[in-house]
């Protein structure tokens, strides 16, 4: 690969809002361990874009707190292309943005690797014209930002269903039960064209563990939701917000194991966030979100045979909004980079595709009440 063949990888952002700036946070903090690789690779953010002032202002500022040197600023993605200043791209715009500025990205003569920030898009078709595209450009990696698969809890997890201990994966149940969406830039999440819909914008993440857990593809969606509690005595230009703020969700897949995710966004009185459980034929293991707490037990060996361990991740150098997970989200997406094209991203954009179909099927099922099939969704039927 061309790009970032360099011992110094520059990044540049797109989007400073609330991720974009978690971002910059991550890699300052990569940026003083990474130089103790062998061999050694620098990392510096050189430039961030994003047609918000006050968002540009902010990013500015934290990258002063964390003593990096200035970067330069645009106010759209295209000039930050245009600049040279970068190899690889963090796309952390508004959902809405990620579809055009991919392909700006993808099509650019020089080449920039991208980290694009969950969802891959808003819609399956538009995901589906960024997969085509990249397909052209062999010399750039695109990665996409489903981190909760790095989570230590969700990782340890996911090692101990690969070991085979737990048998036959036959059910996946993810219970997230948490705060209501937080205000960003203009208030652009609180509408489904702009997010994709909750099942698409939030969700995305818990198909994506489902996928993996199951190891396989979906075949069908059948959901329940509604707007109950959150946002409803909210109006912006005249109009009142319409995402769900709870949802039952059944994924069958396409091995004969069953998929199940229990959303609650008024559930702030909770021990945990996310709730993760995986039976298989032999056993059943469980994973606790931030308890950090792995449960696994057998049939065999009943109640009193279940074990309780810690999950922790040494490598993890800056906890952050996401337990350590968007660090080893870009250790990741950085030694691919390294690698030039000798592996693939660890979170590709099928992966990306995929757990966009599954919410889009999701919300279309809560909206026509019926199951709606993987391929309907991804034929545009």
């Amino acid at each position: 690969m061309a790009a970032a063949a360099a011992a110094e990888v520059r990044y540049g952002i797109v989007g400073v809002g609330m991720m974009g700036r978690e971002h910059l946070h991550n890699l300052a903090h990569i940026a003083g361990e990474v130089g103790r690789a062998e061999p050694p690779v620098r990392v510096r953010v050189t430039c961030l874009a994003d047609p918000h002032p006050e968002s540009l202002r902010l990013g500015l500022r934290l990258a002063d707190e964390l003593g990096l040197p200035v970067p330069q600023v645009f106010s759209g993605h295209c000039e930050l292309l245009d600049s040279g200043l970068c190899d690889a791209v963090v796309v952390s715009s508004p959902n809405m943005t990620h579809y055009q500025i991919l392909m700006d990205i993808i099509s650019h003569p020089k080449p920039h690797h991208i980290l694009v920030e969950k969802p891959l898009c808003t819609t399956v078709q538009d995901c589906q014209k960024v997969v085509e595209a990249a397909k052209q450009r062999s010399d750039i990696l695109v990665q996409v930002g489903l981190e909760y698969r790095y989570m230590p809890p969700v990782a340890k997890l996911m090692d101990i269903v690969k070991s085979g201990s737990l048998g036959q994966v036959r059910m996946v149940a993810i219970r997230e039960h948490r705060f209501p969406f937080l205000v960003k830039v203009n208030n652009w999440n609180r509408f489904n064209c702009n997010s994709g819909g909750t099942l698409v914008e939030k969700c995305c993440h818990f198909f994506d563990l489902m996928r993996l857990f199951a190891a396989a593809n979906p075949v069908r969606v059948m959901a329940s939701g509604a707007i109950d509690v959150n946002h409803k005595d909210e109006v912006y230009d005249g109009k009142v917000p319409d995402i769900i703020d709870n949802a039952y969700v059944i994924v069958e897949f396409d091995n004969g194991s069953r998929g199940m995710l229990d959303l609650c966004m008024f559930a702030e009185g909770s021990r945990n966030e996310q709730e993760i459980s995986v039976v298989g034929d032999i056993g059943k293991g469980e994973a606790f979100v931030p308890e950090s707490i792995v449960r696994v037990g057998k049939r065999a060996g009943g109640r009193d045979g279940v074990v309780t361990v810690m999950a922790e991740d040494e490598r993890i150098k800056y906890q952050g909004l996401h337990h350590g997970s968007s660090y080893l989200e870009h250790l990741n997406f950085l030694s691919a980079i390294r690698l030039q094209g000798a592996s693939g991203p660890s979170v590709n954009l099928t992966d990306g595709l995929l757990s966009v179909a599954i919410g889009v099927a999701g919300q279309l099922s809560i909206e026509q009440g019926r199951f709606v099939t993987i391929e309907e969704v991804l034929s545009g039927s």
